[in-house]
C-alpha cells in the first residue's frame, strides 16, 4: 500500500487508573468493548489491522466498501470494530466472526453487521501524523469523519470530566466498559501503554468448581468459577489466573482434598460431551474450544464445588465475566448454593444511539 504509515502497526495502548484524571490537558472518550482495529486505505485497497498486527479484513467484509466510499483516498485511522445490538455491544458476536469458512463469515456479516468507531488519526494523504499532538490529530480526524454515515462513526470525545463521569455510569449497560483519558499533547506512541483507562470494578462470591494446571506444570494455573442460575444449574462464569508462583504451589496442596471423588455428581462432568454437541442443554461449561488459540489446552481438573471465593470483576458479558476475575479473599462463611447470579448488579442498558449520536465538542 502506498501510505506514509503502511501496515502492520502496533496500536497505542492504555494502562489502568483507579480514578479519572482531571485537568485541561486531558480529553475523555468512552472505552469501546470490541476488536481494536487500525484502518488503512490506499485507493481501492483496504486493510483492517488488529492489535496483534494480523489483518481482520476477511472477517469483516461489510466494512470494506464503506471505508472506500466515505474515507479519503489515502488515510490511516485507529479505532474499534464493534457489533451493536438492542441489548448493547455484543462481544460474543465479534468472536463468532473468527471463523475459517468464508461462507460462514459472510452469513454472519449479513445477520449481525459490524461498525467501525474511529478515535485517532495516524496518516492523511502523504503526511505521517504520528508525531503531532493528540489535539491536532483529533482536529484532523473530526474533519475527515465529519460526514461519515453508519457503519462508520467518530467516537464521542469531551474535555469535561463531569461528562466523562456521566458516560462512565450511564453507558455501561450499553456494553462500554469504562472511560479512557488521553493527554492532548501526546504524540502517537506505537505499542506503548500511555492512555489511562478507568474501568468498573465489582465483587461477587463464586463457587470454585475446578482448576487448570499452569503451563509450566506442577502448579495451579487458574481457578474455574461458577454461579448458580434460578434453576440451581451451576454455570462456568470465568477464571482467576493471576497468582504469585508461591501461591500457585500452595494451592496444589490446599485444593487436594477437594479433588477426591470430585467428578462423581459434578455439575460439569459432561462438559466434554457438551463440547461435542451431545449434551449440555445450553449450560455454560469450562471446556469449550478457544477461538483465539486452537492449540490452547483447556483441559481442567474438577473440584468438589464446596469452596467459595470473593472475586473482583469489571464487566458481565452475557452470563460470564468479560475478563479474568481477580482474587479478593476466601469466603468460608458462605454456602456455595448462595452463589447465584442474583447477587450481581444489573445494569439497565442505555441506548447505543445515545453514544453513537453524541457530538464531540
Amino acid at each position: 500500500m502506498e501510505l506514509p504509515v503502511p501496515p502492520p502497526v502496533a496500536p497505542m495502548l492504555t494502562k489502568p487508573a483507579k480514578e479519572l484524571p482531571v485537568g485541561e490537558d486531558f480529553a475523555y472518550e468512552p472505552k469501546w468493548d470490541g476488536f481494536r482495529c487500525i484502518v488503512f486505505r490506499s485507493g481501492h485497497e483496504v486493510v483492517l489491522g488488529s492489535r496483534n498486527e494480523r489483518p481482520l479484513t476477511r472477517y469483516f467484509p461489510e466494512l470494506a466498501d464503506p471505508v472506500r466510499e466515505q474515507l479519503p483516498d489515502k488515510v490511516v485511522i485507529d479505532g474499534e470494530i464493534v457489533i451493536a445490538t438492542p441489548r448493547g455491544l455484543d462481544f460474543d458476536a465479534l468472536q463468532l466472526r473468527l471463523h475459517p469458512a468464508e461462507s460462514r463469515v459472510r452469513k454472519l456479516a449479513a445477520e449481525t453487521p459490524a461498525s467501525f468507531v474511529g478515535f485517532d488519526l495516524l496518516a492523511l494523504g502523504d503526511a505521517d501524523a504520528r508525531a503531532l499532538p493528540l489535539a491536532e490529530r483529533w482536529r484532523i480526524l473530526t474533519d475527515v469523519m465529519a460526514e461519515v454515515q453508519p457503519p462508520l462513526y467518530l467516537t464521542p470525545s469531551t474535555r469535561d470530566p463531569a461528562v466523562a463521569r456521566d458516560w462512565f455510569d450511564r453507558f455501561e449497560g450499553a456494553g462500554l466498559d469504562g472511560v479512557v483519558a488521553k493527554r492532548l499533547d501526546q504524540p502517537y506512541r506505537e505499542n506503548e501503554r500511555v492512555h489511562l483507562k478507568v474501568k468498573h470494578d465489582r465483587t461477587a462470591d463464586c463457587v470454585v468448581a475446578g482448576f487448570r494446571w499452569h503451563k509450566s506444570g506442577g502448579v495451579v494455573g487458574s481457578l474455574l468459577l461458577g454461579l448458580f442460575d434460578e434453576s440451581s444449574t451451576l454455570h462456568h462464569v470465568g477464571v482467576i489466573g493471576a497468582f504469585p508462583m508461591a501461591v500457585r504451589r500452595s494451592l496444589v496442596e490446599e485444593l487436594a482434598p477437594l479433588r477426591e471423588q470430585a467428578l462423581e455428581g459434578h455439575p460439569w462432568r459432561h462438559w466434554a460431551e457438551a463440547a461435542a454437541g451431545v449434551a449440555g442443554g445450553g449450560q455454560r461449561l469450562p471446556g469449550s474450544t478457544s477461538r483465539w488459540n486452537a492449540g490452547k489446552d483447556l483441559s481442567w481438573e474438577p473440584l468438589r464445588p464446596e469452596r467459595v471465593v470473593e472475586v473482583a470483576y469489571d464487566q458481565l458479558q452475557g452470563s460470564r465475566f468479560r475478563h479474568a476475575a481477580q482474587f479478593r479473599r476466601w469466603r468460608p462463611d458462605r454456602d456455595p448454593s448462595s452463589c447465584t447470579y442474583a447477587q450481581l448488579e444489573t445494569i439497565v442498558p442505555a441506548e447505543l444511539a445515545a453514544v453513537f449520536g453524541a457530538t464531540p465538542p
